[in-house]
């Protein structure tokens, strides 16, 4: 019987906790039961699209790729810049993960490093479905657990840029504005 060099058991070792670490670093991490955030490597995963039972995709980037999956895609092309208007798609985005959900399907809301522009379109989506405020809804994911529903404690590192940050407060009033207008619009119950 022959036995392997120290150094070599060594490496090989070292090669399989390497790769463990890789295998947890694809994840798609749940913040709703229809809602999941990740990286794109994570998102381009088919075993995981398919793990996770993902019907739609949302891509927040201009160059990452989608998943070879045979799932509904929505590409919203901005860069993880400032200045970049994210904004614009904010309704477009929350809208159509509440319908996938509503379809009894989940999406799965990524970019390049799954801590910006994707983190960005989920505080968006629960700010508007939810009706979470956007000072709860981080208040909520800073101190929330691994288990929580909220957006970082799925994912450890959520950090939008200032841009997309300066955005989400002008989300949060146009929100608010919006419930303003439709409880007016409301008519009284009949006595």
């Amino acid at each position: 019987m022959r036995t392997s060099p120290p150094a070599l058991t060594v490496q090989r070792e070292c090669e399989k906790e390497r790769e463990k670490g890789r295998e947890k670093m694809l994840q798609l991490c749940k913040i709703t039961d229809a809602l999941l955030i990740s990286n794109a490597r994570s998102a381009c995963s088919d075993e995981l699209i398919r793990q996770e039972g993902v019907t739609l995709c949302i891509n927040v980037s201009k160059q990452q790729p989608f998943p070879s999956s045979r799932v509904g895609t929505l590409r919203v092309p901005v860069y993880d810049d400032p200045n970049e208007n994210l904004y614009k798609y904010f309704d477009r985005c929350a809208d159509a993960i509440e319908g996938e959900a509503g379809r009894g399907g989940s999406s799965v809301v990524y970019c390049k490093n799954g801590r910006s522009r994707s983190a960005t379109v989920c505080v968006a989506y629960l700010m508007k479905h939810r009706a979470l405020s956007l000072a709860d809804a981080f208040q909520a994911v800073a101190q929330a657990q691994l288990t929580s529903t909220m957006v970082k404690a799925a994912r450890s590192v959520v950090d939008p840029n200032p841009g997309f940050w300066t955005q989400l407060e002008r989300y949060e009033q146009e929100l608010k504005r919006r419930r303003a207008e439709q409880s007016t619009k409301q008519p009284l119950p009949p006595h």
